[in-house]
């Protein structure tokens, strides 16, 4: 793990791709790619949904191993939403808690760990 601008990431991570699919929650039913670059920056797509097509880049994220089965990611869009996902690598689940300035909503989901 490295300091990078304030926020940590994991080097683990740098040039990954985790392709998460919500099951439940404002996203359900979506698949979104979080691509984590050498910079410490996340850029996600949406591949399906009212939103397919949507892309940005995301200046900072941070991530952390809880051990070695856990992993904690998180980051704050240029839009004001928050998403942290905590990722179980046994069994490729994912709980995650989406955010703004005025809502706070439970999601959980699927992951796959893309090259």
């Amino acid at each position: 793990m490295s300091a990078l601008s304030g926020a940590y990431h994991m080097d683990s991570l740098v040039g990954r791709t985790i392709r998460w699919v919500f099951d439940d929650g404002p996203m359900a039913g979506t698949t979104v790619d979080h691509r984590f670059g050498q910079d410490g920056s996340v850029t996600w797509s949406i591949h399906d949904g009212p939103h397919k097509g949507a892309s940005m880049r995301e200046e900072t994220y941070a991530a952390t191993a809880v051990n070695d089965k856990t992993w904690v990611v998180s980051y704050r869009a240029a839009s004001g939403h928050t998403l942290t996902a905590v990722l179980n690598l046994d069994d490729h689940g994912m709980l995650g808690f989406g955010s703004d300035q005025s809502t706070w909503v439970p999601m959980r989901g699927t992951f796959e760990l893309l090259p």
